[in-house]
């Protein structure tokens, strides 16, 4: 076959031969056909700035592209897109078909292989090079000019896989753009061309990016839409010795995406900076800022923070998108069980309800989820934040100040004379701030607080330390949870995965029967080949009943506590989590990873 095999007739003709579309859709694409081609087209040209004509110059429409892009339904209601056309060609030339995963491309091999228009040009992109072969992702899996081209270009045997145009000529541009962006910059040295801030940060298109000169403004932009793209809780810029790593927390795990020459970083962190309106020139201290975006049709809140390090400053950005953050309360993880309970919690009039673990696992996104619940126009609900994690208009939030003085107590003591009915103070971790939440909830105020303890029995325990006498603890407790993030297996690629012996041994388990239904995920385009998507909650729930309060009266110790609670029925993270392995929402290796082992004493 030739490289003209490849054309909107083509795959027609091979969508009906798989049963995937039939005559009379395509009866309908071919009419629609052209007014299709200048649609797309006109597209382009608004991406491009300039006319139809000098678009398509720039970037013609592929066959595959353009049948996808009226959205045709197979028989059982999959939308044909540009992956499923992708696959099937694969199958139709006999070659594999890849799934691009822009963290695992060597961005690299692809800058110093191939030259960004011929790339462009021929949709053709480096993926690694396998036993002296070159693998590369093409479009038209018939076009062997490419290849022999490619051939006396890199001196090497060129393997070809069938890629979805889309994802080809995306990571064409972010690497070609961020590669090149970085560059200019390290031979300019200069962070000078920072640019304006606004509070609202507009991060531009791809397009206007590629458009602008600015080298440092656009690596940033690059990175920041790369990491939204790739669904990024955090970034990590992070100085070494010979050049500067950039790395994405996806799903709880960090994995390494971009690296930056060493000249540039002191610009890159300039930059961040500037944006969330730190002090460029203070770079002996450690800095806190916040940036304000849209993504598309939303606001993003960025929290970054800068501190000294061996080789300069590392720069984390924390992402904070509302809809990650902002959940209703079923989608926080709890099942049927333990969502009855924390409704309870919640539906009481006053009292004070504790959510407790570490950093990073998942407390502001309960908390936000229940006072979302909770909010409406018959009740003022006030929050006090150290800090603001994400501004939202649904309640009224104040954050702690103390370079003036405001600490989490001083904001308690406003708040109250502001007739508040809802309070969430973002963690109690003083006398002064314990006393004061306690007293609210004495007084007819629902409170909700964090604290950083393990479990939810050490909560209590914590407050006493604090300060807080037993007999106000417990007539103010409602109910304390403890909780965990723990990574849901992808629903697209999961598979039943028995439990091992050793691994039933690790986590306790002595009915290996009822875990017969666990599975894992075998990786995915989904997943990026890891198996999991998305993570769940965890919860211990201490439930203050009459027992519970009466034991916490008498001042009673963790482990008679706990005794108590669990014979009540409360559920320990631990079974929490191999409930979740039993239910095949995770895997056995991921709740080793969250809960640990059993211990063996003696």
């Amino acid at each position: 076959m030739t490289p003209t095999t490849y054309t909107v007739e083509w795959i027609l003709d091979l969508l009906i031969g798989q049963d995937v579309l039939s005559e009379s859709a395509r009866r309908e694409v071919e009419v629609r056909l052209p007014a299709q081609r200048a649609r797309i087209a006109s597209q382009h040209a608004e991406d491009f700035g300039g006319s139809s004509a000098a678009a398509l110059a720039r970037y013609s429409i592929g066959p595959g592209e353009l049948v996808a892009s009226f959205a045709l339904q197979t028989a059982d209601g999959q939308t044909i897109d540009e992956d499923l056309i992708a696959a099937l060609v694969a199958r139709a030339a006999k070659m594999p078909y890849r799934k691009i995963d822009p963290l695992e491309l060597d961005m690299d091999l692809v800058s110093r292989t191939l030259s960004r228009p011929f790339a462009i040009r021929h949709v053709v992109l480096p993926l690694n090079i396998d036993d002296r072969a070159l693998v590369v992702a093409v479009e038209n899996p018939f076009d062997l000019e490419v290849v022999e081209g490619l051939k006396r270009l890199v001196r090497l045997d060129v393997k070809r896989v069938v890629a979805a145009k889309r994802d080809i000529i995306k990571a064409i541009t972010e690497i070609y753009g961020f590669r090149k962006s970085v560059e200019s910059a390290a031979r300019e040295r200069s962070a000078d061309s920072l640019g304006d801030f606004e509070q609202l940060v507009r991060l531009r298109s791809v397009s206007e990016i590629e458009a602008n000169d600015q080298h440092i403004v656009n690596a940033v932009d690059f990175m920041l839409r790369y990491a939204f793209d790739q669904r990024a809780s955090d970034i990590h810029v992070e100085p070494r010795k010979n050049e500067t790593q950039v790395r994405l927390r996806i799903d709880g795990t960090l994995h390494s995406t971009h690296t930056i020459p060493k000249q540039v970083q002191p610009a890159f962190a300039s930059r961040l900076k500037t944006l969330a309106r730190m002090d460029i020139a203070e770079k002996r201290r450690p800095q806190d800022g916040r940036i304000k975006t849209v993504l598309g049709d939303r606001e993003v809140e960025l929290r970054v923070s800068s501190l000294p390090v061996t080789f300069g400053e590392k720069m984390v950005i924390r992402i904070f998108d509302p809809e990650a953050l902002l959940k209703d309360l079923p989608d926080v993880g709890f099942d049927a069980e333990e969502l009855a309970v924390f409704e309870r919690w919640i539906a009481n009039p006053h009292g004070l309800i504790l959510i407790t673990g570490p950093t990073g696992s998942g407390k502001t996104t309960t908390l936000y989820a229940a006072l979302k619940t909770l909010a409406d126009e018959t009740v003022n609900v006030t929050t006090v934040e150290d800090p603001i994690e994400m501004v939202t208009d649904r309640f009224n939030q104040t954050a702690v100040q103390s370079r003036i003085g405001v600490d989490f107590a001083h904001a308690m003591r406003a708040i109250l004379r502001q007739d508040p009915d809802i309070i969430m103070v973002g963690e109690i971790r003083d006398r002064e701030t314990a006393e004061m939440a306690v007293q609210a909830a004495l007084t007819g105020h629902l409170v909700f607080s964090t604290l950083h303890t393990n479990d939810s029995v050490g909560a209590v325990t914590r407050l006493g330390d604090l300060g807080v006498p037993p007999f106000l603890i417990s007539s103010t407790v409602v109910g304390v949870m403890a909780q965990r993030l723990i990574r849901r297996v992808c629903a697209d690629c999961l598979e039943p995965m028995p439990l091992t012996l050793d691994q039933g041994v690790a986590l306790g388990i002595r009915d290996m029967q009822t875990y017969a239904n666990t599975v894992k995920g075998r990786g995915c385009p989904t997943c990026r080949g890891t198996g999991y998507f998305g993570r769940t909650g965890i919860f211990e729930m201490l439930d203050a009943n009459e027992e519970i309060r009466l034991l916490i009266a008498k001042t009673a110790g963790e482990d008679r506590l706990r005794q108590a609670a669990l014979a009540a029925g409360m559920r320990s993270l631990r079974d929490c989590a191999l409930l979740k392995l039993a239910n095949g929402i995770s895997t056995a290796e991921e709740t080793l990873a969250t809960v640990g082992p059993v211990r063996i004493d003696g």
